[in-house]
Formats: structure tokens, sequence, C-alpha cells
């Protein structure tokens, strides 16, 4: 199946949800995301993350990743994480047709 976008990046970079490469004198620095792209959709899966991560500081049981980053970085910036990540499940069910299963794990309490 022939794809509009050849990987999950891709996808994520049109949503605007990786950041934004800067490279000056052979050093290459990420800056912030990139914004560019359908501003709905970035703004839902932003929206999706961070009620996710609400639910987390509640009891909800997250990924791992998700909560050592919570220790680290703000929540704003782990919201974006989270929703570049969603964005490339997306891009992935729609590519292979598949039908999105949590993990096992996520599903016990």
């Amino acid at each position: 199946m022939h794809a509009p976008f050849a990987t999950a990046r891709d996808f994520a970079a049109w949503a605007g949800l990786t950041p934004r490469a800067q490279s000056s004198g052979g050093k290459d620095r990420l800056g912030a995301i990139s914004k560019r792209g359908n501003r709905q959709l970035r703004t839902l899966l932003i929206v999706g993350a961070t009620s996710i991560i609400k639910l987390a500081k509640r009891g909800l049981k997250v990924p791992l990743w998700i909560r050592t980053m919570l220790q680290r970085r703000p929540v704003k910036v782990v919201s974006v994480a989270l929703a570049n990540k969603i964005a490339r499940t997306i891009w992935a069910l729609l590519v292979r047709g598949g039908i999105y299963q949590a993990p096992t794990a996520m599903l016990k309490s």
C-alpha cells in the first residue's frame, strides 16, 4: 500500500509534533516543535495526551517512560512527546490496516 507519508516521523512532522532542526557550523540543534501542518489534529493529539497524563497523576497505569519523563520534564513537554507517539501509532495503524489493542500491561489495574 502506498502511503502519503513514507514514515511515521514524516506524519508526526506534518502534524507539527517534531522538533525544529537548526544547524550551523556543523552543529545540529533541535528546537521547539515546528507547529506546521494541521493545527486541529495537533491540538487534539496534545489535549488527549494531556488528559492521559492528568489521569496518570490520579493513579492510571501508564508506561514507565511517561512516569520517568514526568519526573524530569515539564508536563507540556511530556504531553507533546506522548502526542508524537500517538501520532506515530495512528500512522502505523493506517498503513498496516490494523486495529489498536492496548498493551496487556496497561489493561491490568
